[in-house]
């Protein structure tokens, strides 16, 4: 919207709306808080397990219990929201840990609904963790080489999607970027039972450089090739549209974009054309640049991290789903619930 100013310099002086922390509090447009962020976490078999991710300072792969610790410590710091990753110890070409029973998001979903219920847990639904070839999907190899299939795909997406429901997960999100899984999904969950889960689905997934430090996190790089079939060239926004909106179309709840700093033109665009919740994920390599900057001496790591999310905000994202989760919560409550000064 066009906001023309009404007046001129020296009736009209914008910075009479600066001079305090209080003043500039009181007509800010955009707020940071804590219940907004969603913590990403990964998961892998076994106990006491805290396995750095040297790419990722801070960031571990966790055994239940240990994810349960810190799921708990971070609740206490204001963050109401996890995304959980796992990482089976084995994999194969069906990816038959991503719905099975038992598997290791399965259990962590039960053991977090058990002892924490109050955390609302949300569940990365995709295949890459899984599969021993680390793509998204079914891969069909043939003389012309080796090719993502979509539709078999989707029946494992709504499998695993109703399996993590079965195990208590509050949400679901379907990050593999196949043509239809959302309205896969959907019909999966009401004809298991689930009709109110909500998909959070990762509408607009772009095929990023700034998911490198991710691969290592989740175990989950390609073997061959990689997954601009499937995933979003970074060069379109008005496709970056049509896909939220056939998600939308087939059930979606909340819609993302992914990544969040080099897109929030397309976060804007898609809050701006559809008014649904909307969700940003501050990816990996934002993480680690932030973070190797910071242990350089070059930026002031809490500065940058709540202006970059508060950037996010002002583009239209709702939710903000970002590695520094933790620490932006015990910032934002030491700073009122506002960024610092400068």
């Amino acid at each position: 919207m066009s906001q023309p100013a009404l007046g001129r310099f020296p009736a009209l002086r914008p910075r009479r709306l600066r001079q305090s922390p209080a003043l500039r509090a009181m007509v800010a447009e955009n707020q940071l808080r804590a219940d907004q962020l969603v913590w990403p976490l990964f998961v892998r078999p076994g106990r006491k397990l805290r396995r750095e991710v040297t790419a990722m300072p801070g960031v571990f792969q966790l055994s239940p219990d240990q994810l349960l610790l810190e799921s708990i410590r971070a609740y206490q710091a204001g963050v109401r929201a996890v995304l959980l990753f796992g990482i089976p110890d084995r994999k194969d070409a069906r990816a038959s840990g991503a719905f099975a029973r038992n598997g290791i998001v399965q259990q962590t979903v039960r053991l977090l609904k058990k002892e924490l219920p109050a955390l609302l847990v949300i569940t990365d639904v995709c295949l890459c963790e899984y599969m021993e070839h680390g793509h998204c999907g079914i891969v069909q190899r043939d003389g012309r080489g080796a090719r993502i299939l979509n539709d078999p795909t989707l029946k494992v997406l709504g499998q695993t999607a109703a399996s993590h429901a079965a195990a208590g997960a509050d949400l679901v999100a379907p990050s593999d970027m196949m043509d239809g899984r959302v309205r896969a999904i959907r019909e999966k969950l009401d004809a298991e039972g689930f009709p109110e889960t909500p998909i959070l689905s990762y509408a607009a997934k772009f095929a990023s450089a700034f998911y490198g430090p991710f691969r290592q996190a989740a175990e989950s790089a390609p073997q061959f090739g990689d997954r601009r079939s499937y995933q979003m060239d970074a060069a379109n926004a008005l496709e970056a549209l049509r896909e939220v909106a056939l998600d939308i179309q087939e059930g979606a709840d909340i819609v993302m974009v992914k990544p969040a700093l080099a897109y929030l033109d397309l976060i804007y665009r898609v809050k701006a054309e559809f008014g649904y919740p909307t969700a940003a994920y501050a990816v990996s390599g934002e993480y680690a640049m932030v973070k190797a900057a910071a242990a350089a001496g070059w930026i002031d790591e809490r500065a940058i991290t709540l202006e970059s999310l508060l950037a996010m905000r002002r583009a239209g994202a709702d939710i903000l789903i970002t590695y520094a989760a933790v620490e932006a919560a015990k910032w934002l409550r030491r700073e009122g619930e506002a960024p610092a000064e400068p």
